[in-house]
């Protein structure tokens, strides 16, 4: 074992998470550790950064094919550079930029009209008059959309 490599109850350890997730997370592709001579597994201590950022997109509701996406670019076999990452963080700050504008649109539409072509609130009536909206989409287009013409 290299020094500053480490194992999957060390990794365990410092992450939080337990051994049997690590594993998951590796048999996912999310995770890339190398294997010993006594066939063990070693983690790169990137792999806690890794590992931490997975918890904390699934906590923000991203799927473990969409975390994967954003990681895939990393290298797999050496620790990213901070370059590497200044990439990647750049890329995932575009897709949380747009659910953070939906979630606005959300909290900021949620008790009026949203769209969905209900018409169950008088309001809905005026905004989304005969549910034209429906042309534009299924589901709630004043939420989904970043910018709805309301005289459509």
């Amino acid at each position: 074992m290299r020094a500053r490599d480490l194992t999957i109850g060390q990794v365990a350890d410092r992450t939080g998470l337990a051994a049997s997730a690590i594993r998951h997370y590796e048999s996912e592709g999310l995770v890339h550790p190398y294997r010993n001579a006594s066939g063990q597994r070693r983690f790169l201590r990137s792999d806690i950064r890794r590992l931490s950022f997975i918890l904390i997109a699934q906590q923000l509701g991203f799927t473990l094919t969409e975390i994967r996406e954003q990681l895939a670019p990393l290298p797999a076999n050496k620790g990213p550079t901070k370059s590497d990452w200044s990439r990647m963080s750049r890329r995932f700050g575009k897709v949380l930029d747009e659910r953070i504008a939906m979630m606005n649109r959300l909290r900021d539409r949620l008790d009026g009209c949203i769209g969905c072509g209900c018409l169950s609130l008088e309001n809905c009536e005026l905004y989304n008059n005969e549910d034209r909206l429906a042309k534009r989409g299924t589901g709630p287009r004043y939420v989904i959309d970043e910018a709805v013409d309301d005289t459509e």
